[in-house]
């Protein structure tokens, strides 16, 4: 009994590893087309119509998303746990007015800064073609991670820390 319980452990363990670099090499791949210039916003609108100033000696974590995204939905959280500690921009695409994104928000319990793109003008900019797609910029503002997909807060609190160093 004991080496089934050990032969089923390895199996999960391969299985897992096997997922992972699949995912990750998948993630490469997807993210090779996308915008690599630095990043140049400074100014944004957020939903409720306040503007938003980058602080400039900081990295920042920009974050394409939509509401209507299953796996947007579950990395929404990681997405807002970030934000807590680091300077984080996502942007909607697509996804519905500034009160229809709003109420998506509140449903979810997060707060995180959102810039409406409802025509995916600023996702065409960035050649963005999968959700959720997150870019993190160091404090130069130029590309030093790009992911598309999901990425676990773990990831991206490692990026964010790499990137502010």
């Amino acid at each position: 009994m004991k080496e089934k319980i050990i032969h089923y452990a390895k199996e999960i363990l391969i299985f897992f590893v096997i997922m992972t670099v699949f995912a990750n090499v998948l993630s490469l791949y997807k993210s090779s087309n996308l915008n690599k210039l630095p990043f140049n916003l400074v100014n944004i609108t957020l939903l409720d119509g306040s503007k938003y100033t980058l602080n400039k000696d900081k990295a920042i974590l920009v974050h394409f998303w939509a509401t209507w995204c299953p796996t947007c939905k579950v990395e929404a959280s990681n997405i807002d746990t970030i934000a807590d500690k680091y300077q984080v921009i996502t942007v909607a695409i697509k996804s519905g007015s500034n009160l229809e994104i709003s109420q998506f928000m509140k449903e979810h319990e997060l707060d995180f800064k959102v810039l409406n793109d409802d025509k995916g003008f600023i996702a065409n900019k960035f050649n963005i073609a999968a959700y959720p797609t997150t870019f993190i910029y160091n404090k130069n503002r130029e590309l030093v991670f790009s992911e598309v997909g999901y990425t676990s807060t773990w990831g991206l609190w490692l990026r964010m820390w790499w990137s502010e160093l």
